[in-house]
């Protein structure tokens, strides 16, 4: 199984750099030092409570790994580097999502701020219609495009590359959809659902759905 790792460069002071992955990836926090200093003690935290995940002392040659903190939410999926101080996060998951901050002490001070953020794998959305009936231009569908259990996406339908209509989703635990009305239709329309980083496309099947007619025209609802 390929692991993807994303090494981020580190942020001095108050700056705070912005890492995306997906969920089931490893990410790599890099403090972008070189090699670290002998004398050098280095704390990883988590969260607002600046909960201590790990401790890296170089004088020592050690890192210790503190497993059992925020319920074991780290268990088994933290590591560090005793080289550079950076902090690699195995098989993250969306509970990971937060700000992680990193000081070394020794004969400098540094500090670095990361703010993770983990997406959850997207599902495919699913095309249904709602209604049809005949009209004298051909046939009425009503298309709708429907998600489940997503947040932090946006759903959108489209006419070959061209977007027609694209709505934000933000709660989690709800269905939500988006409604397409033509009056004809061909194989050129589709449903996408996307992140940041990534996208589930679903195509719609015409002669499952709607009957067809040569000339097409949509509108959006």
């Amino acid at each position: 199984m390929c692991v993807n790792v994303f090494v981020c460069a580190g942020v001095f002071g108050d700056e705070v750099k912005s890492v995306s992955v997906m969920e089931g990836d490893s990410v790599t926090l890099h403090t972008d030092i070189t090699e670290l200093q002998t004398d050098d003690l280095i704390d990883w935290r988590f969260g607002p409570e600046e909960t201590l995940m790990a401790e890296i002392n170089k004088a020592a040659n050690k890192v210790s790994i503190n497993a059992d903190v925020l319920d074991g939410r780290f268990r088994d999926r933290l590591q560090g580097n005793n080289q550079t101080g950076d902090l690699t996060i195995i098989n993250i998951t969306t509970q990971h999502t937060g700000l992680y901050n990193i000081t070394i002490k020794g004969n400098r001070d540094l500090s670095y701020r990361f703010n993770v953020t983990v997406y959850a794998h997207l599902p495919i959305p699913v095309i249904t219609t709602q209604n049809s009936s005949s009209s004298s231009s051909g046939s009425n569908c009503l298309l709708l495009c429907s998600v489940m259990n997503v947040r932090d996406v946006s759903l959108s339908w489209y006419k070959g590359n061209s977007l027609l209509s694209s709505i934000s989703v933000s709660d989690l635990n709800i269905i939500s959809s988006i409604s397409l009305h033509l009056e004809c239709l061909d194989d050129s329309y589709s449903c996408v659902l996307n992140n940041p980083i990534s996208n589930q496309t679903q195509h719609l099947n015409i002669t499952d759905l709607c009957q067809t007619c040569s000339d097409t025209t949509g509108v959006i609802y």
